[in-house]
């Protein structure tokens, strides 16, 4: 096996992790660009940003910066070499000559760059997708926020855009899901302040049955906790029934749907329901704002497991990263629906009438009126 040449910081006082397979990927395309400069034309749609060490992006950039020399004359000479390595020295510090040297040693074969380039561009995108991942999933955690939602919102929008480029920049093949495992949902946070607010909406809701039907945007799924979600299941059901809506009625069909558990106390959901406060509609919109930021939380530690997994093709992540991208689309549509303004109800116009007929001009007064007693 050809030894590997000396990493460029490796005389470091610490010991530095293992460097990754994209490394050395990354050293025999430095190494036949340098070998044979002419090789670059066959590598395209990929920027010094693309590596992941400072020294390569460094080397990359030094390499395109400058004019390719004559193949005879670069076979001879390494003065083409030494303008490389003063280039990127002035971009990154712990190059020398021996390094160049060692990654011409250790590139395979030259003629196989491009593919090189392909795979180091494949390892990109896979960083790409990784930190919009890693953002979008900070984001909807950030209780600090002041507009969470719109903000974690367009951190999806960006998310999604870096998976549309990946997937116009490797066509597809196989659509098969990635094979990493979901993370399981993160804990609520806040979860007191969801209960609190979740006990208050079906409270609000009792008390005014006729705006439960308007609220088809949130679902039994938005619940943190698993009885209220069968309560709000109860009231939509009676008011899509058009059935009576109060806290009797409520206990009656959670009996029937076997929500009462031998060690319920009927009197605690009676309690529950008869203390209404504020409006059905501002706390259903807080349950589903919490719902769509743990959605957007749990959607970007999904995409950031994808990327975790070397073993994932750039096409599988497309198909996994859309894939819980949809989940996150679904409850953006209720959430837009819930906060978007009623459009006004426009009247509808009067029909044309024909004009009436022009009548003579008059010039005598009109008689006047006979009131009658």
């Amino acid at each position: 096996m050809t030894p590997r040449s000396p990493h460029p910081d490796e005389d470091a006082h610490y010991t530095l992790p293992p460097p990754q397979p994209v490394f050395f990927i990354e050293q025999a395309l430095l190494g036949a660009l340098l070998l044979e400069p002419q090789r670059l034309a066959d590598v395209t749609g990929i920027s010094s940003d693309a590596f992941s060490n400072a020294a390569h992006a460094a080397l990359f950039t030094a390499i395109r910066s400058l004019p390719a020399p004559d193949p005879a004359q670069h076979a001879k000479s390494t003065q083409w070499l030494d303008a490389v390595l003063t280039a990127a020295g002035e971009q990154t510090r712990g190059l020398t000559a021996s390094y160049l040297h060692g990654l011409i040693q250790v590139c395979p074969w030259p003629r196989h760059a491009s593919a090189y380039a392909r795979m180091v561009e494949a390892e990109h995108a896979r960083r790409l997708l990784r930190a919009a991942a890693q953002r979008l999933a900070q984001t909807a955690h950030d209780t600090s926020l002041p507009h969470p939602a719109p903000t974690s919102l367009a951190e999806a929008d960006a998310l999604t855009a870096v998976v549309d480029d990946i997937a116009a920049k490797f066509p597809p093949h196989s659509p098969s899901l990635p094979r990493t495992p979901t993370p399981p949902p993160a804990t609520a946070h806040n979860n007191e302040e969801a209960i609190d607010e979740e006990r208050l909406l079906l409270a609000t809701a009792t008390a005014h049955p006729d705006d439960i039907e308007h609220m088809r945007w949130l679902t039994p799924d938005d619940f943190t906790h698993p009885a209220h979600a069968g309560i709000w299941h109860c009231l939509t059901t009676l008011a899509r029934r058009h059935a009576p809506v109060d806290p009797v009625t409520v206990l009656w069909e959670a009996q029937q749907r076997g929500l009462l558990t031998s060690g319920t106390d009927p009197t605690d959901l009676l309690d529950l329901l008869g203390a209404p406060v504020g409006s059905p509609d501002h706390w259903g919109e807080r349950i589903l704002q919490r719902s769509l930021l743990a959605t957007a939380h749990h959607t970007g530690r999904r995409i950031e497991a994808f990327t975790d997994n070397p073993a994932t093709t750039p096409y599988q992540l497309v198909v996994g990263s859309r894939r819980a991208l949809a989940d996150l689309s679904a409850v953006r549509s209720r959430w837009h629906h819930a906060t978007s303004p009623t459009p006004a109800t426009r009247r509808a116009p009067a029909k044309a009438t024909k004009p009436p007929r022009a009548s003579p001009p008059r010039t005598t007064a009109p008689p006047t009126a006979r009131v009658s007693r």
